[in-house]
C-alpha cells in the first residue's frame, strides 16, 4: 500500500495544478491550483479556531465544490473529517455535531436556518459552505480572521502561493481521517471510525482498476458525497489522479443527470441501481413489452440486430465515452441485470459497506458473472459462515486493510460485529462459488424464517414484484405470521393509462396472484397492501425496512 494519502494529494496537486479540479454543474470551476489556495486559507482558520489535529470538522450541505475543498482541507490539516448528509432531520444534525466532539461546522444556509447553536455547545465556529463567510463564532477573533484572511495569506506567502508551499499533514495508516456516520437500515446512525490505509487501500483498488483515469478524464458526482460510496468512487480518488469532478448540485432526477451525462461524457460511471432501473423501466421496458418487438427478438439474427442498437442507444445515454458504469449500494433488479447482461452493456455490480470505506468486492464488467458482485478485492478477504458457503447461504465476514476502527463512542456495537481475529460481521447473507465470485441473498435481519423453518429472503421476493406492472417499489414483510407484500405504485403511469383507485387495487390483486405462481408455497404472498408515498430510505437509497417491520407488528 502506498505510504500516505496525504502525500498522494499533494504530488496530484502539484502535477495538475493547471488543470479543472472541481466543478459545480453549470457553475463554477475550480482548478487544482485554486482548491489549494482555498485549503491554505482554511488551514489559517483552523488555526485561529484552534483546531489540533485529531480534532473532528464537520461537513453538512449539498454536493458541492466547496464540499471537497473543506473535506480535502481537514485531512491535509490533520484534522478528523465528519461528513454528514443535508437530508438529516435537525435532531440528527445536533446529535452527530456533539457526538463527534466537532470543534467547526461547515453547513448550508438552508440547513442552518433549522439548526440552533446553543444545541451545539462544543462548536467554536459554524461556517457558511458557499463564500466561508462566518454564521457564528465564540470567539470574536474568528470573525477578525476571516474579514482579513486575504491580507493573511498575503503576508503568509507575500510572492504568490506556489506548487512548491504545498506541506500537509503526514498520516500514518492506523489513524483516524474521518467518521462517517450512516443512518443504516437499522436504527440511529452509527459513527464509523475510518482509519487511512482504508482510504488508502480504496484508492489503490481504484488505480488499479481503472489506470486510465488521469488529468483529462471527467467524472459525474450524483451520489451524496457525505456517503461513503460516492465519497471514495466520484471524488477522493479523483483527487489522486487530476481527474476533473462535476457535482451535481441538484437532486439528480433522470433526466437532470442524463443532460449532465450528455455534455459531460464521463470517463468512468458510478451509480445506485435506483438510478439505473429508472432509466430501463422509463426508456427500455415500453419497447421490449411491444408485442412485434417481442416477436422479433425470438429471431435469432433480428434479435441480435436489436440488441445491438439498444446497447448503442443505452451507451449513448451516458455520453458514450465511459470504460463501464459500476452499480453498488444496493440490490439489483434481477430482470434489468438480466437484460443489461444479455446485450452486452458494460456494466459491474459491486458491493461494500461505510464500515469498509467502502469496496468489499468487485469484478470488472467483462469478467463478472450475472448476479455475482464480484471477488474480494486488494487487500481484502471474504468469507461465508456456513458448513457449506457454496449452496447455503451465511453471513458475509470479511477482513483486511479496507475495514474500519471500529463505532465512534460505542465499544458494544463495535465488539458486535467486529471479532477477535478482526472479521467485519456484515449482517448481510451469501454464498461463495468456486472461483470465490459473491452471491447476496438479503440481510440476515430482514430475514424471515418460514412456517417450517425455511430461510425467507424478502429482498428476492421484492425483485419479482418490482418487476410487475405499476409498481415503482415494494417491500415483504411478516404480518401475523403471513407475508405482506406493501407496495408503493406507479401512480403517474396509472393516471395516464386510465386507471382510476379501485382498478389499481384489482391489479395490484391480479400481480400478487401472477408473482405466487413463480414462488414456492412458504414464500408466497398472502396480502397486499398500497402505500401512499415513497418508503423512507438510507443515504445509499435502500428502504428503511425497519421503520415499515415496526409499525406492521
Amino acid at each position: 500500500m502506498e505510504k500516505s494519502l496525504n502525500q498522494l494529494l499533494e504530488n496530484s496537486f502539484r502535477q495538475n495544478w493547471d488543470y479543472p479540479a472541481l466543478s459545480d454543474y453549470k457553475g463554477i470551476t475550480l482548478n487544482y491550483r485554486d482548491v489549494a489556495r482555498r485549503i491554505e486559507k482554511l488551514h489559517i482558520v483552523f488555526e485561529i479556531c484552534g483546531v489540533k489535529k485529531g480534532d473532528k470538522i464537520a461537513i453538512c450541505s449539498k454536493n458541492q465544490a466547496n464540499w471537497g475543498v473543506i473535506f480535502l482541507s481537514a485531512l491535509t490539516y490533520g484534522a478528523v473529517a465528519v461528513p454528514i448528509l443535508h437530508e438529516f432531520k435537525p435532531g440528527n444534525i445536533h446529535h452527530i455535531v456533539n457526538h463527534s466532539d466537532s470543534r467547526i461546522l461547515f453547513v448550508g444556509d438552508v440547513i442552518w436556518e433549522q439548526l440552533n447553536e446553543v444545541e451545539m455547545p462544543g462548536l467554536e465556529a459554524v461556517i457558511q459552505i458557499t463564500d466561508f463567510s462566518i454564521l457564528y463564532a465564540k470567539e470574536p477573533i474568528v470573525k477578525e480572521t476571516r474579514e482579513h484572511l486575504n491580507e493573511l495569506f498575503g503576508k503568509k506567502y507575500p510572492k504568490n502561493f506556489r506548487p512548491e508551499h504545498i506541506d500537509y499533514h503526514k498520516d500514518s495508516h492506523e489513524e483516524l481521517s474521518m467518521i462517517n456516520y450512516t443512518s443504516g437500515t437499522t436504527g440511529f446512525s452509527k459513527g464509523v471510525m475510518i482509519p487511512y490505509r482504508a482510504l488508502i487501500s480504496n484508492v489503490q483498488f481504484a488505480t488499479q482498476v481503472h489506470p486510465q483515469l488521469n488529468n483529462t478524464s471527467n467524472v459525474v458526482a450524483m451520489l451524496p458525497t457525505a456517503h461513503m460510496y460516492g465519497m471514495m468512487f466520484e471524488f477522493l480518488f479523483e483527487m489522486t489522479v487530476g481527474a476533473h469532478v462535476h457535482f451535481l448540485t441538484r437532486i439528480p432526477s433522470p433526466k437532470i443527470i442524463m443532460d449532465a451525462f450528455a455534455d459531460i461524457r464521463p470517463d468512468i460511471v458510478v451509480s445506485v441501481p435506483l438510478i439505473i432501473e429508472k432509466i430501463y423501466k422509463k426508456k427500455l421496458q415500453p419497447i421490449i413489452n411491444k408485442t412485434s418487438i417481442r416477436v422479433l427478438l425470438r429471431l435469432p439474427v433480428i434479435d441480435q440486430k436489436i440488441q445491438k442498437r439498444i446497447k448503442q442507444e443505452l451507451v449513448k445515454t451516458f455520453g458514450g465515452r465511459f470504460k463501464e458504469v459500476i452499480v453498488g449500494g444496493a440490490a439489483f433488479n434481477k430482470e434489468a441485470e438480466a437484460f443489461f447482461h444479455k446485450i452486452g452493456f458494460p456494466f459491474t455490480v459491486g458491493y461494500g459497506m461505510t464500515e469498509c470505506a467502502p469496496i468489499i468486492t468487485y469484478a470488472p464488467w467483462d469478467q463478472t458473472r450475472l448476479y455475482s458482485c464480484g471477488k474480494a478485492v486488494v487487500n481484502m478477504e471474504v468469507k461465508i459462515d456456513s458448513d457449506d458457503p457454496e449452496n447455503i447461504p451465511g453471513e458475509i465476514l470479511c477482513k483486511g486493510s479496507n475495514v474500519m476502527l471500529g463505532y465512534y463512542k460505542n465499544t458494544e456495537a463495535t465488539q458486535m460485529v467486529l471479532d477477535n481475529e478482526g472479521w467485519l460481521h456484515t449482517g448481510d447473507m451469501g454464498v461463495l462459488d468456486k472461483d470465490g465470485f459473491l452471491y447476496i441473498k438479503g440481510r440476515s435481519k430482514s430475514m424471515i424464517l418460514g412456517p417450517s423453518g425455511q430461510n425467507i429472503y424478502p429482498e428476492e421476493i421484492e425483485s419479482v414484484v418490482n418487476n410487475m406492472p405499476y409498481v415503482t417499489e415494494s417491500l415483504v414483510i411478516e404480518e401475523k405470521g403471513v407475508l405482506t407484500a406493501l407496495i408503493y405504485p406507479d401512480f403517474e403511469l396509472a393516471v395516464s393509462d386510465g386507471i382510476s383507485e379501485q382498478e389499481l387495487e384489482r391489479k395490484m390483486e391480479e400481480m400478487r396472484i401472477v408473482v405466487n405462481e413463480e414462488l414456492p408455497n412458504y414464500c408466497k404472498i398472502q396480502n397486499i397492501k398500497i402505500f401512499p408515498e415513497e418508503f423512507e430510505k438510507t443515504p445509499k437509497r435502500s428502504i428503511k425496512r425497519y421503520l415499515y417491520q415496526r409499525s406492521s407488528n
